[in-house]
């Protein structure tokens, strides 16, 4: 598991590196971009990429630009996500927000490009399925997906209540950006549309366990370890599932969710260790 991890997480990274912007590049939007790109973090959507494409017998050089390109649309989400305007922070993977370094217009621009250049970059990839698996990350990305679970945390759950909206915000704004890659990456194999909807069944599980444990490690993490500031959604009095049902039933039911997304995988028998194994791991998560 450990090995493997370090395979996908090296390739994405050397590949992210060395596709777009030159080391000592002047120009300054190229920077910015690079400065959030290549800050480092745990690489989970692009490595789900290629791992859901390897396991379904698909070809690492075909999920790779999908997997680079779902990392800089990442990228740009939490620019954004950091600017003033939204959130309001200033620490990210433990160095200083997009904005604080290169101002907010430039960042703007900086998650601009990112998501754009995302999209110049799948389109070029030659597979039968590139168009189909494009659809899906536009959709994933966009209004139904996670802009508009941005749109809903923004609001504070309305026109939703309590922990239907919670669930909704998850859903959309976190889930969709876990779940399309596995999608994206089944779908550049050539699997089969049962073996791309149990991947999705996956992704969608993976990825409401993702938040419940990043809400339940905003209140009980470490601020070393996560590499931001912590304690925000509380201050605040956002919408959390702990918030909602306490941090024993959060944790309960992120080992539901885990447990149903370990479940959608039985399809792919032993081929899916290794995405069986990431969904358990994450319940240990610390950062």
């Amino acid at each position: 598991m450990h090995e493997q991890m370090k395979r996908y997480k090296m390739l994405l990274e050397d590949a992210l590196a060395a596709s777009f912007f030159a080391e000592g590049e002047q120009d300054e939007l190229s920077q910015a971009m690079r400065y959030s790109l290549l800050a480092g973090g745990k690489r989970l959507r692009g490595i789900l990429c290629l791992a859901a494409c390897e396991m379904a017998g698909g070809k690492l050089e075909d999920a790779l630009p999908f997997a680079m390109a779902i990392e800089m649309i990442h990228a740009y989400s939490l620019i954004h996500d950091d600017l003033p305007a939204m959130d309001n922070d200033t620490m990210r993977r433990g160095k200083p927000t997009n904005h604080v370094v290169y101002g907010e217009a430039m960042a703007i621009l900086a998650g601009d490009g990112l998501l754009t250049d995302a999209f110049w970059l799948m389109s070029g990839v030659p597979n039968a399925r590139t168009l189909d698996a494009l659809r899906e990350v536009a959709h994933a990305a966009g209004s139904f997906g996670m802009v508009g679970g941005q749109a809903l945390d923004m609001r504070f759950g309305a026109p939703y209540e309590g922990l239907e909206a919670v669930k909704a915000i998850h859903r959309k704004k976190t889930g969709c950006l876990i779940t399309v890659p596995v999608v994206a990456g089944l779908m550049l194999s050539g699997a089969s549309e049962r073996e791309v909807e149990q991947g999705r069944q996956y992704g969608w599980h993976l990825g409401v366990a993702f938040q419940i444990i990043d809400d339940l490690l905003d209140l009980i993490g470490d601020e070393a370890q996560m590499g931001k500031h912590l304690g925000k959604d509380e201050a605040e009095e956002k919408m959390t599932w702990p918030a909602m049902v306490g941090q024993e039933r959060a944790r309960m039911d992120a080992k539901y969710e885990t447990d149903a997304a370990v479940l959608a995988l039985d399809i792919f028998g032993e081929k899916a260790a290794f995405l069986r194994q990431l969904a358990m791991n994450m319940l240990e998560r610390v950062n």
